[in-house]
C-alpha cells in the first residue's frame, strides 16, 4: 500500500482529529476502568479490525519478520498505550499529551543513530522552536505535577519513538507492507497488554454506555484505523517529519481538554502552543534534498 506525500499529509490530518480527541475519551474512560484493562480491550478490538480489514483486501497472512515486528508491537502498542494509559490516572489528559509526544524528539536521535537520517537546516530549526514551545506549555518552573504521571508520559513518548524507527527501518528495507505490519505488531502489542491485564490487580470493569462508546472509539478508529494511517505516514514521509508532524495532536488535545474537562491553558502556556504551530510549518516545507540515506 503505497500512498503520494499528499495523501500522507491528508492521512496526518484525518489521524491528528481522531487522536487528539481521545486523550479526552481516555481519560473519561477511566471513571469506569482501570488503565491496562482499558487498553487491553481497545488494541484487542483493534486487531480484530485489522486483521478483517486483511482478509477482506485478500492480503496474505504471512506475519512480516517476527523480530522486528515483536519490537514494534511490544514498543508502540504495549509499553507506549500501557504507560500512557497509567499516566492519565493521575495527569491531566492536555499536560500527559504533551509529555507523551515529547515522541518526536526522540525520534530524531533514533533516526539519526539508526537510520542513518541526514536533518536539514530547516528541522534543526523546527525541533529547536518546537522544543521551547513545549517547554513553555510544561512550565517545569511551577512543578510538573504528579512525578509519577510526568515520568510514565515521557517514559511512553520514548517507546513509541523506538517503534516508530524500527517501523521506518523495516519499510527501508522492503521487509514488510503497510497493513501487514500495522495488524501483526498490534496482534503482538495486545498479547503483551492481555498479560499485564491479567497479572495486575485493578478494579472491576463498570460498564456503561461511555464506556462501550470509548472502547469502540479506540478500538475501531484510535487503534485499528489510525495506526494503520500511522504506519502509512511514517512509510511515506521522513521519521522526524512524520514525528515533528504528530505534535499537532497535543496542541489539539489541550484545546479539546479545556473545552470539556475545564483544563484551561495558561498565557505562558497558549505561547508555547503558538510556537509548536509555528514549528509545524518550518518542519514540514518541502525539501528540495532527500532527507533520510537509506542504511
Amino acid at each position: 500500500m503505497v500512498v503520494t506525500r499528499r495523501g500522507a499529509l491528508a492521512a496526518l490530518v484525518v489521524l491528528t482529529l481522531i487522536w487528539s480527541y481521545n486523550w479526552v475519551v481516555m481519560k473519561r474512560a477511566l471513571l469506569f476502568v482501570g488503565p491496562f484493562d482499558f487498553s487491553m480491550l481497545r488494541y484487542l478490538l483493534g486487531t480484530l479490525v485489522l486483521f478483517a480489514v486483511l482478509l477482506a483486501r485478500r492480503q496474505s497472512l504471512k506475519p512480516p519478520p517476527l523480530g522486528p515486528t515483536l519490537l514494534v508491537g511490544l514498543a508502540q502498542t504495549s509499553l507506549f498505550q500501557a504507560l500512557v494509559q497509567w499516566a492519565l490516572v493521575e495527569g491531566g489528559a492536555g499536560k500527559t499529551a504533551l509529555l507523551a509526544y515529547t515522541m518526536p524528539f526522540w525520534v530524531v536521535l533514533l533516526a539519526w543513530g539508526f537510520l542513518s537520517a541526514r536533518l536539514r537546516l530547516a528541522h534543526l530549526l523546527g525541533i529547536v522552536i518546537a522544543a521551547a514551545g513545549l517547554l513553555l506549555v510544561l512550565e517545569p518552573w511551577h512543578g510538573l505535577g504528579a512525578p509519577q504521571s510526568v515520568l510514565l508520559a515521557l517514559a511512553g513518548g520514548l517507546a513509541w519513538a523506538i517503534g516508530t524507527v524500527a517501523s521506518k527501518r523495516l519499510f527501508q528495507q522492503g521487509r514488510a507492507n503497510v497493513l501487514s505490519l500495522t495488524a501483526w505488531q498490534m496482534l503482538f502489542g495486545t498479547l503483551g497488554l492481555i498479560a499485564l491485564s491479567t497479572l495486575v490487580p485493578e478494579r472491576p470493569i463498570e460498564w456503561s454506555g461511555y464506556l462501550i462508546f470509548a472502547v469502540l472509539y479506540n478500538g475501531v478508529l484510535s487503534s485499528g484505523l489510525c495506526w494503520l494511517l500511522w504506519s502509512l505516514i511514517v512509510q511515506t514521509l521522513p521519521a522526524h517529519v512524520a514525528g515533528l508532524s504528530s505534535l499537532a495532536i497535543p496542541v489539539l488535545t489541550v484545546g479539546f481538554a479545556w473545552a470539556t474537562l475545564g483544563e484551561r491553558p495558561s498565557l505562558v502556556e497558549s505561547i508555547g502552543i503558538a510556537l509548536i504551530c509555528i514549528a509545524l510549518i518550518v518542519v514540514n516545507r518541502r525539501a528540495k534534498t532527500p532527507d533520510l540515506a537509506a542504511p
